[in-house]
């Protein structure tokens, strides 16, 4: 493949039918990518070798005629080794439900399913495409995510410089699993809980109140003050590796008091260091959240409440 100066900054953008990665793409044109949509796997070598001269990125969708996981993780392996791009695999996620829920707004056909029902194809499609995301350098969860949350999340990761480590800080709740693609997980149940305080119950972890309570908890300082040196001393070991991005999570049983709060504290402090970072609280942006719709090529561009 033909060499440069610097290595290509290279995006390979995947994921379920309905899942956002047509937002993605074009959120990535807008910040400067070039974007090919829907590349046969390969024809990638040969797209490379002409000659690439900014940064690129590739939508990559299971209905790709020589689409298989197998090619897919086979060509990322071997971009990764080539020095000539910095490639990355880009997994956009989401729950079973909330696509269902996607095409049943759009009343389109799952790709996989033309004939059968929605849920049919969706099945089909997770089944195959699912181990991908295990292989991705970023997975974004858009199940409670606008079209506006996504593209300010994927501008997150790859609208700035890929040298500076970005760091993603997010709260959620137990009861719904722990989110993929965090690198750091913290379990903060052990808190005093402002749920069992009438006052602070119907409040959230960025309220000064319900944020005293927690703090005031005698187990809390010590807490505080490991993980923080702990996260802190890890960023630039993890800056210096080469990595573009890292996420942080902090679980409680609701995600809207306790997690909440230590994200909020974290994230500042962080910031106050001058890290790049973003906040995402998964438990209390979903209640506002609008499904993205399952748009052309099965992702979407529409917005409403869920």
């Amino acid at each position: 493949m033909t060499q440069t100066a610097d290595p290509i900054d290279l995006i390979l953008v995947t994921g379920p039918s309905g899942a956002g990665r047509t937002t993605a793409i074009r959120v990535l044109e807008d910040a400067g990518y070039e974007v090919i949509d829907n590349l046969p796997l390969s024809l990638t070598a040969r797209l490379l070798e002409a000659g690439v001269d900014r940064p690129l990125a590739l939508g990559v969708d299971i209905r790709n005629r020589d689409f298989s996981v197998d090619a897919l993780l086979s060509l990322v392996a071997r971009l990764r080794a080539d020095p000539a791009q910095t490639a990355r695999l880009l997994y956009l996620d989401c729950d079973r439900d909330t696509l269902l829920a996607r095409f049943s707004e759009t009343r389109r056909r799952h790709p996989l399913a033309p004939v059968e029902d929605t849920e049919t194809g969706i099945d089909r499609e997770l089944s195959i495409i699912g181990p991908v995301a295990d292989q991705a350098d970023v997975v974004i969860d858009t199940t409670a995510l606008t079209v506006h949350d996504l593209k300010d999340e994927v501008l997150h990761w790859f609208g700035g410089d890929a040298r500076r480590l970005a760091v993603s800080v997010q709260s959620f709740s137990y009861k719904r699993g722990v989110p993929r693609g965090l690198d750091m997980v913290f379990d903060v149940r052990f808190l005093a809980n402002p749920h069992w305080v009438p006052a602070l119950r119907g409040g959230t972890g960025r309220d000064p109140a319900v944020r005293d309570h927690v703090t005031a908890d005698p187990r809390f300082p010590d807490f505080y003050a490991r993980m923080q040196g702990l996260v802190t001393s890890l960023l630039p070991a993890y800056r210096e590796e080469g990595r573009a991005h890292l996420a942080i999570g902090f679980g409680c049983t609701g995600g809207r008091h306790r997690s909440v709060a230590v994200t909020e504290m974290l994230a500042a402090a962080l910031a106050e260091q001058g890290w790049q970072v973003s906040i995402r609280h998964r438990e209390i942006d979903r209640r506002d959240a609008v499904p993205i719709s399952a748009g052309p090529g099965g992702t979407g561009h529409g917005e409403g409440a869920a």
